[in-house]
């Protein structure tokens, strides 16, 4: 892997046991900033990726004016006398000089066509009358000067900032560079990612139709490969490693050399089983947090050199959780994208929650939905267990319960995130 800026050293370096949700999220925006190299791309390799440049539009778009339909281009100067023109020109797509109009007449016009200089009208031809000779057309009353006419530099002007640094490419900003005439554009290199289990209970799904008492599926590795998958990251999957200490260190050394993130679920404590994270404390830096959120209160960052090392909690939903809530701007960071927070909803609650622990931020999965009377409330997965992935499968969204809530009553003003803000879909 080629020269890439360096992180800054302890990057999660903190001075405090226990963190609100909100001085996470501060630290990771404040100490975290790219880590990849640039490189240019086709457009049709473009979307999701972040932007390396600023686009500047060096011509107008469109860059003449043209005919918004099909019809018939008059000057409105003409029309106002008479609504009855002859029928001149013909112009279609693509001709690049069409002729003036002679006084008195239409030109028969064709959608993006350029308009002739001093016409300022088209009409649409279905609501025109043409002559059984085609000679002349009648044009329906009430058009306003500029109808149906697209301006030169309506969409965007020479000079206007079109795209910023660091800004995600999205389908619509493919089309605004095509416009531009662009085929390439700079981009920041995909994040490379290594995702990791440890476990000796731990079976990968499809080799075994039955486990043995003690096992289970692996789940929580290929959920995260899922959710990385929204992020122009390139994934290395390093599969299920063994509850041994030199395998998983001699593993993890070799991942962190040509990785700009390890990403791992579970093993978050100090217990005699748990090597991933004494490894972590053998071959870099790990910060050991205390979050005060629920799910996820044992969340694991810290680096190996120039390779970050995340560590998710075991429990799925805890997993899912802090993933979005902390890894993913993490990532967007460090592959050259800027920091957003998540669009936030305030929506009057659909359920009760008679107590809450204060001094905890708490996000509970769940959904919109219309009450009896028909308006939208939030409502909430009826169990609560970090272990249920059925809870995710049921929310579109997450209901986040700051730290002042105690309590919530029917009708009360809840916070919802919907999961699309991480671009994960609605069911």
């Amino acid at each position: 892997m080629s020269q890439s800026p360096s992180l800054i050293n302890d990057c999660f370096l903190h001075d405090k046991d226990r963190l609100r949700h909100g001085e996470v999220v501060e630290l990771i925006v404040e100490r975290l900033h790219r880590i990849v190299d640039t490189e240019d791309v086709r457009l049709d390799s473009a979307l999701g990726r972040y932007l390396a440049e600023s686009v500047t539009a060096p011509r107008n778009v469109p860059l003449h004016d043209n005919s918004a339909v099909d019809g018939y281009a008059f000057t409105h100067a003409d029309y106002a006398k008479q609504q009855t023109l002859a029928v001149g020109a013909r112009i279609p797509a693509g001709e690049a000089n069409p002729p003036a109009l002679v006084q008195g007449t239409a030109a028969r016009i064709f959608t993006g066509a350029v308009m002739p200089p001093n016409a300022d009208c088209v009409a649409m031809q279905e609501d025109c009358g043409l002559s059984e000779d085609g000679t002349e057309v009648t044009i329906p009353a009430g058009l306003r000067p500029g109808a149906n006419r697209r301006l030169a530099g309506e969409d965007v002007k020479a000079g206007d900032d079109l795209l910023s640094l660091g800004q995600r490419l999205r389908p619509q900003d493919i089309a605004a560079l095509a416009s531009l005439g662009r085929a390439n554009v700079g981009t920041y290199r995909r994040l490379k990612v290594a995702i990791v289990s440890t476990g000796d209970e731990l079976v990968e799904p499809g080799q075994t139709d039955a486990l043995e008492r003690g096992q289970v599926f692996d789940s929580n590795r290929h959920m995260i490969a899922s959710l990385c998958a929204g992020l122009p990251v390139e994934l290395t999957d390093v599969g299920i490693l063994r509850d041994d200490e030199d395998n998983i260190a001699d593993a993890l050394s070799k991942v962190a050399a040509d990785h700009h993130v390890i990403l791992t679920t579970g093993g978050a404590s100090r217990g005699e089983e748990d090597h991933i994270v004494t490894t972590i404390d053998r071959l870099g830096k790990r910060h050991l947090w205390q979050i005060a959120i629920k799910p996820g209160r044992p969340m694991t960052f810290g680096q190996v050199g120039n390779c970050v090392f995340l560590g998710l909690p075991g429990n799925p939903v805890a997993a899912f959780v802090c993933f979005l809530l902390y890894c993913y701007p993490a990532m967007r960071l460090l592959g050259g994208g800027r920091h957003k927070e998540p669009q936030r909803f305030r929506i009057p609650a659909g359920f009760a929650i008679e107590k809450k622990k204060p001094d905890r931020r708490e996000l509970v999965r769940g959904w919109l939905e219309p009450d009896d009377s028909g308006a939208m409330v939030a409502r909430k997965f009826r169990h609560d267990g970090s272990g249920l992935i059925s809870g995710l499968r049921s929310a579109d969204g997450l209901i986040e319960l700051d730290e002042q809530t105690v309590s919530v009553e029917q009708g009360d003003p809840v916070t919802y995130i919907p999961l699309s803000q991480f671009g994960i879909s609605l069911r």
